[in-house]
């Protein structure tokens, strides 16, 4: 097989138009880019030395959204028209961008690596946005073409070969088999949630062949299975990091590598959390993956996973006797057991960001499969952005296939995914990373959203009141964010990172009016209020109506510093904050 046949003039052009489209769209969104207005819808943004031109056809909506059509893009320097090259448009535009010399090399690695995914990506069949809502659960995750709608170099993946990029990225689609490691109980931590015990989680996962299998591994070198825990581990991180710098574990019989699981798995959008295709209803496998993909490196920090188990118990617990999440039918899928081993030596040598420290561990997550009643089916909320080969939305194919209004069809998805955010934060002090790609939406037989799961919940969810109760085990949650910043995670990651894509998409397609779409949103958030008097004074502090609010810019943190955008622990203190943005629904206030 030629592993770069992707590679091709046309693939390559047409992946450097698409990505200089979208750096164009949100640079200028993000205020890196100030395009100057020739009139008639169409702009022009000089690069740094004022040599070089670029053209362009943009609409504008809402919230500073730059709708850029890709076949109207030129570039040009004195009469000559020059092709379009991404690599060259970020060289070109790297004061504007902020990019220093140590952080420019790397970039331009993560805007080739996205270039050979979109490239990669071509060569699949054209399947249209119509008969992907059709489409089963794993379908549609494969289906994906865009990942995050906000950054520019979104699949940069650093450390998969060509050949790796084909066998674990999600849009290869192909069946992946974990890797088991037996890790000495030493340096080892299983933790679950309420009711699970190790042995029989284990073996409810693997069965008992398998696991007696790996036992009698361990007996023909002298080892007793007692004395280890079993610990899945992604294929590439065990042949590329953990064979060669856990040596000494491996020598040492700290570590002892048992092979490939019978189980196969389908990488998600996310890549290192892993699908069950064999057995659907068992868990999701998360693992740790030293890959360097959207800002941070994609490991897992064994002492990070120690309390996952406990906060996923402690927030279905809240969520279950809570009313207004229980008739919005509203859940998550939970983390349930983790595990995590510390090299100590590694530990020693550096502090709590460093990736030595994130290299092995995994955390199982319930499957949703379970959870659907007759005629449901799942679909990554990450799938209501993508658009087809054609120009047709996903979110405008389940519109047409529910039957519905297109009002109607939103109020619905709102009060799915909308309202408990809302919710959520009003009533707990609550919020999360709400993103396309940590929801997964619920839809009946029509293609109308039923109800929203959520998930990821540990690595990013977090409780701004100060005065919170909260059981120890779950107090890694509480963070300190300034008063006018707490509603900006709202505004952010639901309103900047989300809608402002899907209200621009429908209404370019034609299928729901922009004043349509944000009348919707602010009618849900009404209603909400309406229904809970008792918070009205949180409402008044917290002001959804508020004429505007800061731009908080995601590609300015990567652009800052692609290795660890943010500190998890305090995400407020590495925001990028640029002016502010007219709010879309003050108007319907």
């Amino acid at each position: 097989m030629n592993s770069v046949a992707h590679l091709t003039p046309e693939r390559w052009a047409a992946a450097n138009r698409a990505l200089i489209r979208k750096g164009l769209a949100e640079f200028a969104h993000e205020r890196l880019l100030n395009p100057k207005e020739l009139g008639e819808g169409r702009y022009q943004v000089l690069s740094d030395d004022g040599g070089t031109e670029y053209r362009f056809t943009a609409d504008r909506f809402a919230l500073d959204h730059w709708q850029v059509y890709p076949d109207s893009i030129s570039r040009h320097r004195g009469d000559e028209q020059l092709p379009l090259d991404a690599l060259q448009f970020i060289t070109e535009l790297r004061g504007s961008l902020g990019l220093t010399d140590e952080i420019l090399p790397v970039y331009l690695e993560e805007i080739s690596s996205t270039l050979a995914g979109t490239a990669y990506k071509a060569t699949k069949p054209p399947v249209t946005s119509a008969e992907l809502a059709r489409a089963g659960f794993q379908a549609i995750e494969t289906g994906m073409t865009e990942g995050h709608p906000c950054f520019v170099a979104n699949n940069g993946r650093l450390g998969f070969g060509v050949d790796e990029y084909r066998a674990y990225a999600p849009e290869a689609a192909s069946g992946i088999h974990l890797i088991w490691l037996a890790a000495h109980r030493d340096r080892t931590t299983f933790t679950a949630g309420a009711g699970i015990e190790y042995e029989a989680f284990i073996r409810a996962e693997l069965g008992d062949a398998e696991v007696d299998g790996f036992a009698a591994t361990l007996a023909a070198r002298g080892l007793d299975l007692a004395d280890y825990l079993l610990v899945p581990a992604h294929p590439w991180q065990w042949w590329n990091k953990l064979s060669v710098t856990f040596a000494a574990e491996v020598a040492q019989q700290r570590l002892v590598y048992l092979g490939e699981g019978d189980d196969a798995y389908l990488a998600q959008q996310s890549i290192r959390t892993f699908f069950n295709t064999t057995d659907p209803a068992k868990h999701y496998v998360k693992t740790a993956l030293s890959v360097l993909n959207m800002g941070f490196m994609r490991g897992l920090s064994a002492a990070y996973m120690e309390a996952t188990p406990a906060i996923n118990d402690w927030l279905a617990q809240l969520i279950a006797s809570d009313e207004v999440f229980g008739a919005a039918r509203f859940s998550i899928i939970r983390e349930r057991a983790a595990v995590g081993y510390r090299h100590l030596e590694y530990e020693a040598a550096t502090d709590r960001y460093s990736p030595y420290r994130k290299m092995l561990a995994a955390l199982w997550r319930e499957s949703p499969v379970s959870t659907l009643a007759e005629g449901e089916r799942l679909a990554t909320m990450a799938s209501l952005l993508h658009v087809d080969h054609t120009g047709a939305s996903f979110a405008g194919a389940l519109i047409k296939e529910s039957d519905e209004e297109p009002a109607v069809w939103l109020r619905r998805y709102l009060d799915a995914y909308l309202l408990p955010v809302l919710h959520s934060f009003y009533a707990y002090d609550l919020v999360y990373m709400p993103h396309g790609e940590n929801v997964i939406l619920v839809l009946d037989e029509r293609g109308a959203v039923a109800r929203a799961i959520f998930k990821d919940i540990a690595e990013e969810i977090c409780v701004m009141d100060p005065t919170a109760v909260l059981p120890p085990a779950v107090e890694r949650i509480r963070a300190e964010v300034p008063e006018d910043m707490k509603l900006l995670s709202v505004f952010t990651d639901v309103f900047d990172c989300f809608f402002r894509f899907l209200g621009a998409t429908l209404a370019a397609e034609g299928v729901l009016a922009e004043e349509d779409f944000w009348r919707t949103v602010a009618e849900c958030v009404k209603d909400y209020q309406a229904s809970k008097p008792e918070l009205a004074e949180k409402f008044a502090r917290y002001d959804m109506f508020t004429d505007t609010f800061a731009l908080s810019a995601l590609n300015r943190l990567q652009l800052r510093n692609n290795k660890q955008m943010v500190d998890l622990a305090d995400p407020s203190a590495a925001l990028q904050l640029v002016g502010d943005l007219t709010n879309p629904i003050a108007r319907f206030a």
